[in-house]
């Protein structure tokens, strides 16, 4: 913890040559333990936690439409305190964004329970990405890392903030320790690489990785990540020894390609170029980022917006049997006679299968959902229908659910505001509020660049041209799953989703750069085949990386999508058994 002089996270280590941050958060609601799993694991200077995504912000509107005091993560400070203590022991600083749409209000209940726990505690917050909408029910821009810093400077023990991007968190204490300035923009962009690979946590030492049974303890309970961060931006991401899951480049690539878009990742303080990172290992469980460039940051910063959409309910039919589409077409036209077609939404999943002596893997089921802006409508009217046809539908006539009401739904939208459109505020642990400036150099966001591909309503971006790969045409190729070949990682972006795919040797990256096109994406998932579809190169990680435009359609909180957050995509594509050449196939691959 700081001494009470303001000096800079870790002022213990007087070279100031390593910075160790490390995560113990990806999410609200993330593993409860893991705050301590981190102070007790080894050395670190700082800790952070993300909490915040744009379904959370969300969640907390509403809290804080029932309590104007509330707005926060209320599960961080439970977690703190159990481990606040710990941390002011090990001189660790903690940085987060649990502050949500309520920073201050946070701050004030960190330093209330510090006072409970008989702790002598500097905390301060970051203020400003709240923006007058009374037309929305949150707006909130992504500030950037300086104000962190600031607050950091100033001899904070815990720094709160709102919504910041994901990566300032750990940004800013890097800022703070090397003192990096406006124009150092390699090194900040190195550090965002850093804090992109912390953010989600142990999706990073193996947790959701495609290639999971190849892990030490198959990844039962991988352990959480920390980045030694250089001077120069440079980075080797790691884990506490001892701990599962593991860290390997394969590992950090998945982390890399998540929820990302195009090469020129636009943030606040720097565009970060991830074609530029390069992958190294560095002993076990140590990888190496180095490479990362840096140009000056857009003239304006994203705005997530939130908004009410209505309300929403579900109820699910079991077909079993025979003639399954004919009983989804007769339950589909007796709800849409006694509820209206307006809002109805009909999905039939075809999880049954012939000739099977178990009812379940006999049936189908089909998913109705309802959207409307009228809370009546959607609710018992909606699913008391449903269950009214249980004597008077199809043979063998059942559903899974009770009727319920409905729940009232959200619709997120990403929007831009300039960088001097807000008023970006670090609060010190003395109550001083210092104003932090915007970028003094700032250029026009990078557009996509490459021609169009042919395709009604579908355009690929590459970065390089996908090329004729001669592999294959000397051996006889074989029908095998697109995952013996490749990893995937995917993930949300608003009402898009991304969907990165890496291959694992130089050979099949050859391959696959010429073989995965937008055209053949359409043709594995069609869902993807009437969208706006942008493809992106990273040669040096072996990866192409497709940004899928409206694919989540409202957003996550409103999609009827069965994987609403597209966290699924990239396993699917895997599974999709596809000819490949036959001196790829991994031997004994099935």
């Amino acid at each position: 913890m700081s001494t009470g002089d303001g000096t800079s996270p870790g002022a213990a280590d007087s070279t100031n040559t390593q910075l160790r941050v490390g995560n113990a958060s990806g999410f609200y609601g993330d593993r409860f333990s893991a705050w301590q799993e981190m102070l007790d694991g080894g050395e670190l200077d700082v800790l952070t936690g993300d909490y915040l995504a744009e379904l959370t912000l969300l969640i907390l509107g509403r809290d804080r439409m029932r309590d104007a005091d509330l707005g926060y993560a209320r599960t961080f400070l439970r977690q703190l305190e159990g481990t606040l203590g710990t941390a002011r022991e090990r001189g660790v600083r903690i940085v987060t964004n649990a502050g949500g749409l309520n920073p201050a209000g946070l701050a004030t209940a960190v330093r209330s329970l510090a006072h409970r726990l008989g702790l002598d505690l500097r905390v301060g917050y970051v203020d400003g990405d709240s923006l007058p909408r009374p037309d929305a029910l949150t707006a909130n821009a992504y500030l950037g890392a300086f104000g962190i810093a600031a607050v950091l400077d100033a001899g904070a023990d815990v720094v709160v903030t709102g919504r910041v991007t994901d990566a300032s968190l750990v940004v800013g204490p890097a800022i703070a320790r090397f003192g990096w300035d406006r124009d150092d923009l390699d090194a900040l962009a190195g550090a965002t690489v850093a804090g992109h690979l912390l953010e989600c946590g142990a999706q990073v030492t193996g947790g959701n990785f495609s290639f999971f049974t190849e892990l030490p303890d198959g990844g039962h309970r991988p352990g959480f990540p920390l980045a030694e961060l250089h001077a120069d931006g440079s980075s080797v991401l790691t884990k506490h020894p001892g701990t599962g899951g593991a860290v390997t480049v394969e590992t950090v690539t998945a982390q890399l390609l998540y929820e990302v878009g195009a090469p020129a990742y636009l943030g606040p303080d720097v565009v970060t170029h991830l074609d530029s990172v390069r992958l190294a290992p560095d002993g076990p469980d140590r990888v190496r980022v180095s490479g990362v460039r840096g140009t000056p940051p857009p003239e304006t910063l994203k705005v997530g917006v939130n908004n009410l959409g209505g309300f929403r309910n579900s109820m699910t039919f079991v077909l079993c049997g025979l003639d399954i589409p004919a009983k989804a077409a007769l339950v589909r036209g007796q709800l849409e006679e006694t509820v209206g077609k307006d809002g109805l939404e009909f999905v039939l999943a075809r999880t049954d299968h012939p000739d099977t002596a178990d009812t379940e893997a006999a049936s189908a089921l089909l998913h109705v959902h309802l959207r409307d802006g009228d809370k009546a409508r959607a609710g018992r009217a909606f699913s008391a229908a449903a269950v009214e046809l249980a004597l008077a539908s199809y043979p063998g006539c059942t559903l899974t659910t009770l009727p319920g009401d409905a729940t009232p739904y959200g619709v997120f939208t990403a929007d831009t505001v300039a960088q001097d459109g807000v008023e970006h505020v670090a609060v010190l642990p003395d109550g001083t509020r210092v104003p932090i400036s915007p970028p003094p150099r700032t250029q026009p966001a990078p557009s996509s660049t490459g021609a169009p591909a042919s395709g009604a309503g579908r355009t690929a971006y590459p970065t390089g041209s996908p090329i004729s790969s001669p592999v294959g045409t000397t051996h006889p190729d074989r029908r095998r799953p697109l995952g013996v070949l490749v990893g995937a990682r995917s993930g949300d972006k608003g009402g898009d989703a991304n969907l990165g795919v890496w291959a694992r040797t130089d050979a099949s990256w050859e391959w696959l750069r010429g073989w995965l096109t937008v055209e053949r994406l359409a043709e594995l998932l069609p869902e993807t085949a009437p969208l706006t579809v942008e493809r992106y190169e990273l040669p040096n990680l072996r990866a192409v990386n497709f940004m899928i435009r409206g694919l989540l359609g409202p957003g996550v909180a409103a999609t009827t999508r069965f994987d609403p957050q597209a966290k699924a995509l990239g396993e699917l594509l895997r599974s999709r058994l596809v000819q490949i050449p036959a001196e790829l196939v991994p031997e004994g691959a099935s």
